[in-house]
């Protein structure tokens, strides 16, 4: 690893001019930057991935069924077990999705499930990715230059290769496609993940097609490429649901595609991630997936939550209130780091503000205990420094359900910052698994 080290700058000097940019949105405005990376990997071992790998499939099968059922049958909210008034107050449901079941009846087809490390060396999770989570793209070219700019790291280290994602991810888009080609569609290079979006069509050999390119006609949907208008069978879409569609959604969205829900609700094409998925990945709503294992699938949940409580609840909504300075509080409706709030850092009037709003709002609100995750060491003006670090793991559930043997780890670039989100300023290492 000292050789990674010793060829940092190398590294980052290649990320740039490949153009790996994760941009920030601050005070209303879109600020392009370079995505840092620490060419100090984290490294798990196959003992420790045997244990996320089963506990991840489990997860995201038992989110995947929920999602079936709750715009299906919604046993389980008849059975009481996720509150009628909880399922359906989110922002993420949508009822124009009820019914409608998609193809080979897979909702949540790229998950990104993040979780952290207690020093105590187990896993948490903290949030649910349902929708449409970014990041994969990042350690796969990380490894693929600190591969080229010392290969002899990776022979004198028996590391899982991750250079199979784009196939896993063309595996996905293959079982689910209707019929035709397979696209990702981009709003375009403005968006912050963009890098990302063009990488992995060309990683999948997908079509990148931005607003314009796609339009719907015979409720099918077509490409207008060079040689004439191609169907499509699926598409793996990085846009929000609430843009996707102005004909069923936002009508001022201008980069989405008229008439696209209709064609989905008809079966003639795959959106992958489902529309609709946000009811699972309500930060609410991950209270109640330890539950949903138990319920769907008959197990005991392999990884745990985060302590949480929701101030829905009487009894949490005290604990909360009488613990609040002890506590993070995160707002449901928020992601990225936005609207996480650390007791500890609150004035004494803030704080009973804060407990006024939460008493005001118990549906938007959940609570969790602080979780001292493990620091990583991270290279800092040529010195090692300690960083809090997650990582976001992604699953793919296609023909099968499988956890990429990788992941992106983010990091804090502050000191005793547990604030580590791509889109708050953190930075990324490269996920190295190890091999038995």
């Amino acid at each position: 690893m000292d050789q990674l080290a010793a060829h940092a700058g190398t590294i980052n000097a290649q990320l740039a001019r490949y153009g790996v940019k994760f941009g920030i949105y601050k005070n209303g405005q879109f600020k392009e930057r370079l995505f840092p990376f620490d060419a100090l990997p984290r490294v798990i071992t196959a003992a420790e991935f045997d244990t996320l790998n089963r506990g991840l499939v489990q997860r995201v099968t038992a989110l995947n069924l929920f999602l079936k059922d709750l715009y299906g049958d919604k046993k389980i909210i008849k059975d009481g077990v996720v509150p009628q008034d909880f399922a359906f107050a989110g922002t993420g449901y949508l009822p124009i999705c009820d019914g409608v079941v998609p193809p080979k009846g897979i909702y949540s087809h790229i998950s990104g499930i993040d979780l952290v490390q207690g020093k105590d060396g187990g896993w948490f999770v903290l949030e649910d990715n349902l929708r449409i989570p970014s990041g994969a793209s990042y350690p796969l070219i990380a490894r693929s230059l600190c591969r080229r700019c010392s290969p002899d790291t990776f022979r004198q280290n028996d590391v899982v290769d991750n250079r199979n994602y784009g196939a896993l991810l063309r595996g996905v888009m293959d079982h689910v496609n209707t019929g035709g080609i397979n696209v990702i569609f981009t709003p375009g290079r403005r968006n912050a993940a963009y890098f990302e979006h063009s990488y992995l069509a060309e990683q999948t050999g997908a079509v990148l097609a931005e607003t314009g390119d796609l339009y719907v006609e015979d409720n099918t949907v077509f490409y207008r490429s060079a040689s004439g208008p191609q169907r499509v069978g699926a598409i793996y879409r990085r846009i929000s649901d609430e843009y996707l569609d102005p004909t069923a959604f936002l009508p001022e969205s201008l980069i989405g595609i008229p008439g696209v829900m209709g064609v989905y609700r008809a079966g003639r094409v795959a959106l992958i991630n489902a529309p609709g998925n946000g009811a699972a990945d309500d930060k609410g709503i991950y209270y109640f997936v330890p539950k949903m294992v138990e319920y769907y699938l008959g197990e005991q949940p392999i990884l745990q939550n985060a302590p949480t409580y929701l101030p829905f609840y009487e009894k949490d909504r005290k604990y909360v209130l009488d613990n609040l300075e002890k506590l993070v509080v995160k707002d449901v409706a928020e992601a990225g780091g936005y609207g996480v709030v650390f007791g500890r850092d609150l004035s004494k009037q803030k704080l009973e503000d804060f407990k006024e709003l939460v008493k005001r709002e118990p549906r938007r609100f959940i609570a969790q205990e602080v979780i001292d995750f493990l620091d990583l060491p991270v290279m800092e003006n040529g010195q090692q420094v300690m960083r809090k670090a997650d990582l976001r793991a992604f699953v793919l559930a296609g023909e099968t359900t499988q956890v990429w043997p990788s992941g992106l780890t983010r990091f804090s670039r502050e000191a005793d910052s547990f604030v580590v989100n791509s889109s708050q300023g953190g930075g990324f290492k490269d996920t190295w698994v190890l091999s038995h």
